[in-house]
Order: structure tokens, then C-alpha cells, then sequence
């Protein structure tokens, strides 16, 4: 099992610790609602250092990205990060990672926990096609951090330099800390603002007391999971996996079919061209049953589909879930039922994001169902 930098300080703190992905992580500290809370008002921190890190280098690292990604990342400015999916030779999902250009030949891939030996493995059976490229994992080298929430950026500025809070939105930058240069990328996965910094491991500590000092909240999976749940972000393995394509999972936008070559190029646009049989569709729960992930969802008796993600919404206060549905009844406003261990729940299919953060002020904006497309 492994244990990230920060371990130590997880286990002094009293949270309770889970295995997840073959790493000993934080499940919560104070509770999941009361961590959910604290990102949404505030800001909170997440020990992410269990994802994977891989750098792509060398004077073909451009084109065996090209080679793996369905998204243009030639298309890249040196500094900005794209939210893709690595796809298999039949168009299923092996990952959704982020993709950020450093510079010139350099690239640097964030990816599942759960996937990274099997990314290893399979972007090192393609690198023989590009020897100009080498793959190198960092992911024990660096620890990472994520401070998210309407008080992150401000914290992380204090703790890391005021030039951060100029990044766009997926942007990697880069921090200094006691001295030391520390990337950070202005993404998260909680529907909040908010950085993932990626400081050496040795450093990750002193880092993460300095931002809970300052009033990061320190939080757990069990509100991470939560947080992404109303944000609508996919969880891979439950939402999406190898027998799942981009189209049917809402993620069609990224999928490039004009750039050239890619693997999983033709089964993709055979898909898109038919359109598929799926559409992934978010759900509200009209009463107080809870929708868990592979509960059957139904229309009038017959099975239409199956749950993929559900949950308890503690800023919005209601039943929520993700959940595949045959593309006929993907439209929001389709009254569909959930089978919760025998007793049908009413659910109704409404527009993801279930939250949306406001971007003018900053405060939570749900997302009250109403008739669009489901789908995208």
C-alpha cells in the first residue's frame, strides 16, 4: 500500500483512513457535510497526492500525445491544460485526465489514481512508435495538494505569490514556497475555484500547514466525492470506463475528429455519426430515497438504464445522481423511476450541473431543472 507525503499529518489530525486506489487516503476529518460546507463558504484541502503525475519530454512527446489524445493538443499554449480522455483502440475511455503543455516538448499528464500503471503501460507500448519521447512518473517525487473553494485563490496567494491569482482557469503557473518553485494549476474538482499545487514531496508538509493556518479546512474523499457529485464531474470507474465512449458519457466536446490520426479515431466517429444508444443524464430525486450507483432506473416497469453515481447533495439539500438512460428519454423534464432495493423512488432528469458556482459573486448557483437537453 502506498502512502502519500502527507500521511503522517492525516493520521496526527485523527481523520479516518480509507485504502483507495492501493494508497492509505483521508476519508474525512470533521465530517463529510461539515467539509462540503467549508468548501462551498470558504476554502478547504485535499490531499490529491495519490494521482498520477507523468511527464511526457523530448522532441516527439507533441506527437505521441497527438497520437493518444482525441483533443488538439497541439492546439496548446505553453502554460494551459486541457481536460481530455485517453481512449482505446475501439473508442472506450481508458482515462479522463488533464493535459498540460509546460513548453516546448514538454508536457505533463494528471490521470486517475486507480489507472496510472495501466496508463504507464500503455503509453509505454506506443512510445516505441515515437523514440523521440520519454515518459518519466513523478508521481511519488511530487506531492499534491488541492485548496479549493471562494477563499482558495487568496490563500494559496499568500502562501505561494500573489502572481497566481493572474492564471486563467486551467493554467499551470508556478509558485514559490520557502524558496522553492511549486507548480500550481488553477483547476479542482469540486465545481469551486481554486489551485492544485504540486510541491516536492518533501516539501508537501510544511505546505500544507502553512495553508491550514491561513484557514484551508482540511477535508477528505468523502466530501470530494460529494463536491464533484453536484458539479456533475465524472468519477472514473463508477461514471465512465473502457466500455463507456466520450459521446455517451456527455464528454463528445472532447473528441477533435478534424486534427488527423488518434487511436479510437474510426469507432468514434462511426458513433458520433449514428449517435449513441446511451447518454449519461444527471437525476434529482423527488422524495428522500438516496439513488447508489448501479440501482436500475426504469420507465413505466422496464429497465431504461442503471445508476452510476448518486448521493445525499448537502449544499443543495436534496437527492442527486448520474446515471445512464437510453438516448430517447435523455431530454431533461423525463419522469423516470430508480429502483432503491425494491421500492421505486420518481426521479427526474435535469441539465448538468446540478451546481454551478456564480461567477460574478463567487456563491453557489443551483441548477433548478427545467427543459433542455440533457445530453451533450
Amino acid at each position: 500500500m502506498f502512502l502519500t507525503p502527507l500521511n503522517p499529518l492525516h493520521r496526527a489530525a485523527g481523520a479516518r483512513m480509507v485504502r483507495f486506489a492501493g494508497w492509505e487516503m483521508p476519508l474525512q476529518y470533521t465530517g463529510i457535510l461539515d467539509e462540503h460546507r467549508s468548501v462551498r463558504r470558504g476554502a478547504g484541502i485535499f490531499d490529491v497526492s495519490h494521482m498520477g503525475r507523468l511527464e511526457i519530454t523530448g522532441p516527439q512527446a507533441l506527437d505521441l500525445l497527438q497520437s493518444l489524445c482525441p483533443t488538439d493538443v497541439a492546439a496548446l499554449e505553453d502554460g494551459q491544460g486541457q481536460y481530455t480522455v485517453l481512449c482505446h483502440l475501439t473508442g472506450g475511455i481508458l482515462d479522463d485526465c488533464v493535459v498540460y503543455r509546460q513548453g516546448e516538448g514538454r508536457f505533463l499528464l494528471v490521470c486517475n489514481a486507480s489507472n496510472r500503471p495501466k496508463l504507464i503501460s500503455w503509453i509505454a507500448g506506443w512510445q516505441r512508435r515515437f523514440p523521440g519521447a520519454c515518459l518519466i512518473d513523478r508521481t511519488e517525487a511530487l506531492g499534491m495538494l488541492a485548496v479549493q473553494g471562494p477563499a482558495a485563490p487568496g490563500l494559496v496567494a499568500e502562501a505561494l505569490g500573489t502572481g497566481l491569482l493572474a492564471l486563467p482557469r486551467f493554467h499551470l503557473g508556478q509558485g514559490l514556497f520557502q524558496g522553492d518553485p511549486v507548480l500550481a494549476a488553477r483547476t479542482g474538482y469540486t465545481g469551486e475555484d481554486g489551485f492544485e499545487v504540486m510541491p516536492a514531496a518533501a516539501q508537501a508538509p510544511a505546505l500544507w500547514r502553512a495553508l491550514t493556518e491561513r484557514g484551508a479546512a482540511p477535508c477528505g474523499l468523502g466530501a470530494r466525492d460529494t463536491l464533484r457529485l453536484e458539479a456533475a464531474l465524472l468519477l472514473y470507474g463508477n461514471d465512465i470506463d473502457e466500455s463507456r465512449d466520450p459521446f455517451s458519457a456527455g464528454l463528445g466536446r472532447l473528441v477533435n475528429l478534424d486534427k488527423g490520426a488518434f487511436l479510437g479515431r474510426e469507432p468514434l466517429a462511426r458513433t458520433k455519426a449514428r449517435g449513441p444508444a446511451e447518454r449519461l443524464v444527471g437525476l434529482r430525486m423527488v422524495g428522500r430515497e438516496v439513488a447508489r450507483h448501479a440501482y436500475p432506473i426504469l420507465e413505466s416497469g422496464h429497465r431504461v438504464g442503471a445508476v452510476t453515481s448518486g448521493s445525499y447533495a448537502p449544499w443543495l439539500e436534496c437527492n442527486i445522481a448520474l446515471g445512464y438512460v437510453e438516448a430517447r428519454l435523455a431530454e431533461a423534464g423525463t419522469v423516470l423511476q430508480v429502483d432503491v432495493r425494491g421500492r421505486l423512488a420518481e426521479a427526474v432528469v435535469v441539465p448538468r450541473p446540478f451546481y454551478r458556482r456564480s461567477a460574478a459573486s463567487g456563491e453557489a448557483a443551483p441548477r433548478e431543472p427545467r427543459a433542455a437537453s440533457a445530453g451533450a
